[in-house]
């Protein structure tokens, strides 16, 4: 999982992998990692301003970057000094992470089962990954479960765009919202950036 584009406006995945089943694995990323840090990807991702809004108003020592592709945004919470820690379920991804971030640590694991003790993490941060799980409950469920203080969800806005996923499959922001209110977490703060929702969720 890494919330980067997995096809393009006509449907068309030009990256996809036969030996994925289609019905469960079709919004996952499936083209070459060197796509996750173009500069195209950059310039919409505002990394910076994601990772000040995410960390403001909060006492964070440590950080989990779930879904975290290549350490994109790993990195940048570590430039912004919080102990940060990356998952993904790509493994070929993460040794591109390991070699970029070496100051961080990353485990593969899916983010509906965390390998991790409650309350672990001062922030939990899904950069683009929600729309991409297979269990976006269950993804949420465990975010919380492993958050001691706030969990920060980056998603593509729902309308139709050249970049990014299909809009079929992008969240609508009450769809976010709900499903944070079933995973116990509380009211939801939106913030629309210039290409991205950000949505910050208090304990």
């Amino acid at each position: 999982m890494t919330g980067d584009e997995p096809s393009d406006q006509n449907g068309h995945d030009p990256g996809h992998d036969p030996g994925h089943d289609p019905k469960t694995h079709e919004r996952r990323f499936h083209g070459h990692p060197e796509r996750l840090r173009s500069p195209e990807r950059l310039a919409l991702l505002e990394v910076d301003r994601v990772v000040a809004l995410s960390l403001e108003g909060l006492q964070a020592n440590s950080v989990l970057d779930e879904g975290c592709g290549t350490g994109l945004f790993t990195e940048a919470f570590i430039n912004a000094g919080v102990d940060a820690t990356g998952i993904d379920a790509n493994a070929e991804i993460l040794a591109i992470a390991r070699s970029q971030v070496p100051a961080a640590r990353f485990r593969e694991a899916p983010a509906e089962k965390l390998p991790f003790d409650a309350g672990a993490f001062d922030l939990v941060f899904l950069g683009h990954l929600l729309h991409e799980t297979d269990e976006p409950l269950a993804a949420l469920k465990e975010a919380r479960r492993v958050a001691k203080g706030r969990v920060v969800v980056l998603e593509w806005p729902y309308r139709r765009e050249e970049q990014g996923p299909l809009l079929a499959h992008r969240l609508r922001p009450e769809a976010i919202e709900d499903l944070a209110h079933q995973a116990g977490l509380g009211e939801a703060e939106r913030i629309q950036l210039k290409h991205m929702d950000l949505y910050r969720f208090e304990p």
